[in-house]
This record gives structure tokens, sequence and C-alpha cells, in this order.
């Protein structure tokens, strides 16, 4: 019996359809290669021309390649490959004000340096090198300068996920810190400059519309964990001066100067991660003063801005949907432009890159059951564009779920075999995603290595895999976002535990073989279900948190926290306790394997330990895992693949 789970718009009904056709043609490949991909998306100003690092996985790699094409066709114009360095990375692209030249910055992790380069007329042309970490690469509005961020000496690579320094000697000393701040160098040569404050640490800038200057989000002191009280600010680029525009109680990311030059837009709300950007939108005056909200009450979750004249287009997840949406500040009013179930990835600015004038966009767009490619076109048509993942088939299927609870409207994806038996039921792993605010969004599940590893394996073990977007999740608006404050566990696991039901009630699915698995605030709720609920018989907790007081004086990044309870530990211990996975401890009968990076910085190894050392004590079947030298994020791809085959022999082990 195949299931019809996923229902597209017609915007990728035209898709499948062409992809039909070239395959009747002869174009595409019914057993391709390797997958490309597609990341750091730049486009033009003319919106004729887009610029993306792509890879091709199985190949060997030989170094990265930079790939410019027609934005109408999708026909290559131009590539750039850096042979001499296979393990080299582009993280960041952007073209010149006047189109002809791209700008990029090429890390050698072997080396540990960082150069930013020019690509044009086929040449690459090296500008400056940084003994350290950069990127966010943006050109000055005149075209003679190209800025970037810098970390000189960096200790570690740039973000909370990725593995900390090593602790040891005195801690806390500034000389420790590093210092990540905005450089300047001329288009035409020569040394950079550091402009920003040498005790500041610049989160995200842009420059203002006369090239004197720059808004950014900044803080003093560690870059790991400061990011949640950061300031909105102006840096002048002659004198190095910051001075502060606004310095609200939320997470800012995006600033953007308005083309006049008088108002500064960005995304705020109660945002937990490096990279996990969503809320409403915001303006401020240039010269200060008290931020507006210019999308209040708006059903969806804002990832990426840009200005486009007097409004903003902005990218935007609304319940299943990834889409474009154009806000007009003063009227407080957001129109969606394009939107479709698919999770778009394209560059610095969000989810979709636009053309100067906003009418032409573009993106890689994926979902469970279609590889990425890059779709662009006038707003509001998008269209494919690259056809070398048109010959890779859907390996599962998948569908959207919406149920209601406690009047909470909530959304999940269920994924599962394309064909089932008749009259058999199977076991379903519940997934929770980490946090606390973001989204599970669609990923395309390959038949080989990469393309969502974890979900493959477990749909060709036999298993059903749900991902529910509880409250305290984006896509439903700022209001649901902040419905889990104070109250973790609480109101989202019950909004979990309908939605299995849910689940359930849709597919062939055995509610009496039910997985339960998550990373980092997953982890805690994989941590907090199994001390809650009998309906699990085997979980995976990733990176978790066990008992958030302790937590609170071991992890780096431990501001993001007051804002979800409402107050330092110290000044409130009381609701940090009652949502501690520790505290009911004795309830746990669930078989759990728990794992950490070694190097963890957001969610420290001991909160594992803790966990792991209770449920031994009380003789429930556990394993504890340690992966060497990883942080939060797990890089080495031997780690992946150990870490995957082990948590599938865990739930085969207790589920079948």
């Amino acid at each position: 019996m195949a299931l019809d789970f996923h229902k597209h718009d017609k915007t990728l009904a035209r898709g499948a359809a062409l992809v039909a056709l070239l395959a009747a043609a002869g174009l595409a490949s019914a057993d391709p290669a390797g997958m490309r991909t597609y990341h750091a998306l730049a486009m033009t100003a003319g919106g004729d021309r887009i610029a993306a690092v792509e890879a091709v996985e199985g190949e060997p790699r030989t170094g990265p390649r930079v790939v410019v094409r027609d934005t109408a066709t999708g026909r290559i114009a131009s590539t750039w490959q850096k042979t001499d360095c296979a393990q080299c990375k582009v993280g960041t692209l952007s073209w010149s004000p006047d189109q002809k030249t791209l700008a990029a910055i090429v890390a050698d992790s072997n080396a540990g340096t960082a150069t930013v380069v020019l690509l044009r007329d086929g040449r690459m042309t090296p500008l400056a090198t940084v003994k350290g970490v950069a990127g966010s690469l943006r050109w000055s509005p005149d075209g003679r300068q190209v800025a970037f961020l810098a970390t000189v000496g960096a200790k570690k690579l740039t973000g909370a996920v990725e593995a900390g320094a090593r602790q040891v000697g005195e801690i806390g000393l500034a000389q420790q810190e590093d210092e990540q701040r905005i450089a300047i160098v001329s288009a035409a040569g020569g040394d950079y400059r550091l402009v920003s404050p040498s005790d500041t640490f610049i989160y995200e800038y842009d420059w203002t519309p006369d090239g004197k200057g720059f808004v950014v989000t900044s803080a003093q002191g560690n870059g790991d964990n400061n990011w949640w009280i950061a300031t909105l600010g102006h840096v002048d680029a002659a004198s190095g001066r910051l001075r502060v525009i606004a310095a609200p109680k939320m997470q800012m990311n995006m600033p953007h100067v308005a083309p006049d030059g008088r108002t500064v837009a960005f995304i705020g709300g109660l945002m937990s991660d490096f990279g996990s950007v969503g809320g409403d939108v915001y303006t401020v005056p240039f010269e200060g003063g008290e931020p507006v909200d210019v999308t209040p009450d708006y059903k969806g979750t804002f990832n990426g801005i840009a200005w486009r004249g007097k409004e903003l287009i902005a990218s935007v997840l609304a319940g299943s949907d990834a889409g474009i949406a154009t806000i007009d500040p003063d009227t407080r009013a957001a129109r969606m432009l394009w939107q479709a179930p698919v999770t778009a990835a394209a560059g610095r600015d969000g989810r979709f890159v636009f053309s100067a004038d906003g009418k032409v966009a573009a993106s890689v767009t994926e979902d469970f059951e279609h590889a990425p490619r890059v779709v662009a076109g006038r707003l509001p048509e998008l269209a494919p564009i690259t056809r070398d993942n048109d010959g890779f088939a859907p390996q599962v299927a998948a569908r959207s779920v919406a149920w209601t609870n406690e009047g909470f409207h909530v959304q999940g994806w269920l994924v599962g075999p394309r064909n089932v038996a008749a009259g058999k039921t199977y076991p379903m792993i519940v997934t929770v995603h980490g946090g606390p605010a973001a989204a599970a969004t669609p990923h395309y599940v390959a038949a080989g290595e990469g393309g969502n590893a974890l979900v493959r394996d477990l749909v060709k073990e036999g298993y059903f895999v749900f991902m529910p977007n509880p409250r305290g999740s984006y896509g439903q608006g700022a209001a649901f976002t902040r419905a889990n404050r104070r109250d973790f566990g609480g109101g989202d696991w019950r909004d979990i535990l309908a939605g299995v039901d849910a689940a359930i009630a849709r597919a062939p699915i055995d509610g009496n073989r039910l997985g339960l698995m998550g990373h980092s605030y997953g982890g805690f709720m994989t941590m907090w279900g199994v001390t809650h609920s009998q309906r699990f018989k085997a979980a995976v907790a990733g990176a978790g948190i066990a008992n958030w007081i302790s937590y609170y004086g071991q992890n780096g990044i431990d501001q993001w926290m007051v804002p979800f309870f409402g107050a330092t530990m110290y000044d409130d211990p009381a609701i940090y306790r009652a949502l501690s996975p520790i505290e009911s401890i004795k309830a746990a009968r669930t078989p759990t394997l728990i794992y950490v990076g070694e190097r963890d910085v957001e969610c420290p190894p001991a909160q594992s330990f803790e966990f792991w050392h209770a449920l031994r004590a009380l003789g429930v079947p556990t394993t504890l895992l340690v992966y060497d030298g990883e942080g939060h994020a797990f890089r080495k791809p031997e780690n992946q693949r150990d870490l995957r085959a082990r948590e599938i022999a865990w739930f085969n082990k207790y589920l079948k």
C-alpha cells in the first residue's frame, strides 16, 4: 500500500513534471553518481547571476568550487576551483556593487588561516589573510573596500556549537577571550585594519548607506555567551567609536540600515542558538530610540530581512512552509509573495537572496522527497534552475501533520516507508528538535551517505519518524515561541504527546513500540520524557540537560537562560529545580543511550554523566558515549557514522 503523504503546491508540481520530461529526454540520470550540494548563494544587484559554493558528494575532494550561473536558465557562466587545497572551504560570497567581482573567504584548516580573495575574469587574487577565523564579507557601497569579521589568533571556531577551547590555567582572563572585530581592506590591495573596538565582540554588521560606518550587534566579553545580551550599535569606520542605538531585552539578528540612512531594521525575539534565527521584525531610528515591532501578531517566524526601498523583503517560516514576504514598516503590514512546504537556504541575510530591487529571488530548496536544487525567478514565480539532482528518487513518504492541543495549533512532520505492508503496524521514533526555539523542517532523505542519514537509516530499519514542532518552536508566531517560558517539559511535552496520538491516527503505527530521541534541548526533552512517561520503550538523549541547577554553573552560555526562566538560578532556584529531569529520576524505567561531545560548550558532558550515573544507580539499562574532541555540533564524519550505528542498534534492541 503506497502512502500519499506529501502534497506539493503548484510550484513543486511543475518541478516534478519537468523532472519527468528531462528523464524522458535522457537528460536526468536514473543512477546519479553523487548528490550536488549548493551553499552560500550570492546574487548580483541586477539579479542576472547567482554564485554558489558547489560540491558533489562522494567525489574526491580537490578543493572548494565556486560556480556562477545565469539566473534565468541555470546555465553555468564560469567556475573557479582552488585545486591546491583539498582541506580548504569557502564560507561566504559577495558581489561587488558593479557586479563584476566576486569576493570570497577561503579558510585553510591546516594552516589556521582565512584569506579574502577576489574572483574576476577567471583569476583569483588574494586580498588579505588572517591568522585565525574570518567571515561575513560585505562590500562598501562605493565598491572600493571590503569589510569582513576577523578573529585574529582564534582559539576556537566561531559559535557556541563549535568545540570549546581547553579550560586550563587561570580561567576568565580578558586576554583569553576571542575578539571578533570588523576588518576593512582596500579592494585595490594592501593591509587590512581592524576598526571596531578591541574589547567588543561583533556578531553581525552591515555598512551604513554613506559608507562611513556600520550598524552592529555586539557585546563585551565572551562571544559564545553574550549574544543574548548584545546591543544594537553604530561603529564609526574612521575612529572605531561605538555608539549604542538600542538595548532591548531580546536577542537581535541581521541589522540593516534603510537606504535613506534613517532607520535600522532587525529580527528580534526569544532566540536561543547560533544560527537559529527567528522572531518578529523590528525597526528603530538610526539615531537611537525604542524598537517597534512592525510585524505584531504575525502567524509565522521571520528568519531573514533586507531593505528594498522603503519596504523590507523577508524570508519566513509559516507553519510547514518556507516563504517570502514583503513588509511595510509604516503600516505594519506583511504580505506573502511565495511559499512552499520546503526547507530553504541561501546566504548571510536569510533563506533567500534578492536582487537590488527585490523583484528577483533565489534559494536552495529541498524536502524529504526531493533533493536540493537552486530555484530562482521573478517574484512571485520561482522555478528550479539546476537539474543535477533530478535523478534522485524519493526514498521515503512524508506528510505534514497538524493538530490542536490546549488551544494551540501545532505542526510536525511524519516520515515513513513509501510502501507499507497491509495489516502491519510499525514502530515509531519521536525526534525532538533542539533550541529551545527552532523548528523541524524537511530535508531530503538520500539513498546513500549524507542526505538526512539518520532518518534514512531509521526508515530502512522499518520505523516511522515523527518530528513535532511543539509550543516554543518557530513557525506559528512570536507568542507561540514564547509559550514554553518557565514551562520546559510542561505544555511543550503535552503537545508532543498529543502529536504522537495524531501521528498514530494517520499511519499504521504501533503505539506500544515508541522510541524517543533528541539533541540539545531535544536531549533535555528526552531526559524529561523518560522521567515523566512510561510510554516510550527506548530513548537516545544527545547533549542533554539533566539538572538546570548544576547546568547554570557549568555551561558557557548561561545568558540565554534568564529570558526563558525569568531570573538567574541564584535569584529563583525553585523554577530551575522544578524543571530538572533529575528531580524525577526515580520514575525512569526506559532504556536510555546517552551521548555528548567532550568539548561541548552549550551542554557540558557533566550533565550527561549526571543522568547516566542516576540511571545506573537505579538499574535502568543505559550507556554513555563521550566523543573525543567534539563540541555541541559533531563535525567528524567517523563520529557521526559511529553514533548513527549505535542509535539504530539501541532502538532495534528494545523496539524490535
